[in-house]
């Protein structure tokens, strides 16, 4: 059996002696979607931060040896709004990729339609970008270089339904072109059934681990989301 690609065992995460989650344990394999889900202030952005090693945990984290991340972020650094182009913004990722210089706009090209953005975008500054443009070009910035696993927190959030079923559509036709692995924090439940293989119900603590449709009864839903939340989480 190959090697999981990620292994999670016993993470927990406190901030001034407050526990954010505590004894999350699970694993991924190549080619995995696995969807995070659970209420606003569960550890879910916390999580991927601990996954990638941008604050301290206790537990064990082990990503395998060859991986390459591509990340997007739920909230955007106050910074994404500097008086730059989306070609100036993502020719930075691809420099630092060691593309060469023949192969920076082909590349970029070649992503854009991935998710359904024409060239023209490359001449428009950040700033001026809709929310649904901003938010699939920062799904670009992450997918160039070819990375092996994406991590998405809420890569949908404030995008119309068509511009959120082109990034999923675009997102699972790259897994499969790919053999990508992809980490998501969504609220969705109909995205979650639709794409992935598995899912991670987190409130606190870990609440469930497994294949959507078998997990997601509506016992584990109401243990996730509450009484008053089960309706709307389930329609």
């Amino acid at each position: 059996m190959a090697e999981p690609i990620l292994k999670v065992k016993d993470v927990s995460v406190s901030f001034d002696g407050e526990n954010i989650f505590k004894n999350v344990s699970f694993s991924v394999s190549e080619g995995d979607i696995l969807a995070i889900i659970g209420p606003n202030g569960a550890g879910k952005t916390v999580l991927f931060k601990a996954l990638i090693g941008l604050i301290p945990y206790h537990g064990e984290i082990k990503w395998r040896d060859d991986i390459k991340i591509g990340y997007v972020p739920q909230k955007l650094p106050e910074n994404i709004y500097l008086p730059l182009t989306v070609k100036e913004f993502l020719v930075l990722k691809s420099k630092s990729l060691f593309f060469k210089d023949r192969d920076l706009l082909s590349d970029i090209s070649h992503e854009l339609k991935s998710f359904g953005l024409g060239t023209e975008i490359l001449n428009q500054p950040l700033a001026i970008l809709s929310h649904g443009q901003l938010q699939r070009v920062l799904v670009v910035f992450a997918a160039l270089g070819h990375p092996n696993v994406l991590l998405f927190d809420e890569p949908t959030a404030g995008v119309d339904i068509a511009g959120e079923d082109t990034i999923y559509n675009s997102l699972h036709k790259l897994q499969d072109e790919r053999g990508l692995t992809i980490l998501i924090i969504s609220h969705d439940l109909n995205i979650v059934y639709r794409y992935a293989t598995s899912v991670m119900c987190l409130n606190k603590k870990q609440i469930c681990f497994g294949e959507p449709k078998k997990t997601l009864t509506s016992e584990q839903i109401v243990r996730l989301y509450g009484e008053s939340a089960f309706y709307h989480h389930l329609h």
